[in-house]
């Protein structure tokens, strides 16, 4: 019986520290108590456990704008956070998870704002028929927790620039996330902020829970800030990648192209170029170029740019591809 709840909000909007505190709060979380962490992120694409980010992110743009990828430890799909999403997290030991009175709380915080908020299946709320939160869910030695997002104020033409999938035919094997309408709730509600939602969360949190929220401890930084570097590392976003084959074409001037990629544990494995272009060797030399280089926007356009039209294959690949 949970019979203590807690608060804690993030002042951090790096998504590697707000995940590390995520776990850490829930590796220290007290018996019988239920915890109440809000926080968000600045300009990242979050994926799911299992995902190929290639698949659900154009990473390379995402990069290039200043924005971050990070992994998550729960399932599910790929999300953009940006100031105006505000994330929710409810921990508890995993016999005293109730994910419907967590959504009541979510529901309740909703309706004090004047929004009726509706569930879809396990992990999804709409209003007005549209999604603005998604939900995912981690268990690990007794313990669990159930996090989401709310689109209060969104940037959605972002979100859709980076979670479109990439132009290229691409076959990968894992999980990839089905594109749903969302709504921001301040459409419906024209004055809401992501703070006064979060002030409604903490108001339906104790009115669910009949229960004073009381605030956590601050999280041990000798903890938290190497778990943080972990989720921002290379091997943690990228790291044992699932395969994947990728197709781009394009026609250029000088004839048409087609490229085709293997790509294993982030390498490119195998190449191929279908072409009538004059130059014969050009096949022979972008495969060479290519095979055995990782996957990735640089090392691309350094394979690339110094072959005949390689320039034009490596936008081609950049467009098509990343």
């Amino acid at each position: 019986m949970i019979d203590q709840i807690r608060l804690f909000i993030s002042q951090n909007t790096n998504p590697y520290h707000n995940l590390a505190i995520e776990k850490y709060l829930l590796d220290t979380l007290p018996p019988n108590g239920c915890t109440l962490y809000l926080w968000q992120n600045a300009h990242t694409v979050v994926i799911g456990r299992n995902q190929n980010a290639w698949a659900e992110c154009r990473c390379a743009l995402l990069e290039e704008e200043g924005g971050l990828l990070a992994r998550r430890l729960s399932g599910g799909g790929a999300v953009y956070h940006d100031l105006g999403n505000l994330n929710f997290t409810f921990l508890c030991p995993t016999a005293e998870e109730d994910i419907a009175k967590n959504l009541q709380v979510i529901q309740t915080a909703c309706a004090m704002a004047g929004i009726l908020a509706e569930r879809s299946g396990r992990n999804d709320l709409l209003a007005d028929g549209r999604k603005f939160s998604g939900n995912a869910f981690y268990h690990s030695k007794g313990k669990s927790y159930h996090h989401g997002t709310l689109l209060i104020n969104a940037d959605t033409e972002k979100m859709t620039r980076y979670l479109t999938p990439p132009k290229a035919k691409l076959e990968a094997k894992g999980i990839q996330s089905v594109r749903s309408r969302v709504v921001n709730l301040s459409e419906l509600a024209p004055d809401l902020t992501c703070k006064q939602m979060e002030k409604y969360l903490i108001a339906a949190f104790e009115q669910v829970f009949a229960l004073p929220a009381i605030p956590c401890p601050e999280p041990d930084p000798s903890v938290v800030e190497p778990l943080a570097e972990t989720y921002g590392s290379r091997e943690h976003l990228y790291g044992a990648p699932l395969p994947f084959t990728l197709s781009c074409k394009e026609q250029f001037g000088w004839g048409g192209a087609e490229l085709q990629l293997q790509v294993k544990g982030g390498i490119i494995q195998a190449a191929r170029l279908y072409t009538d272009a004059l130059e014969h060797t050009l096949p022979h030399a972008v495969e060479t170029a290519l095979c055995g280089i990782p996957f990735e926007p640089k090392a691309a356009e350094t394979a690339l740019s110094p072959l005949p039209h390689g320039e034009d294959l490596w936008a081609m690949l950049r467009e098509q591809a990343f």
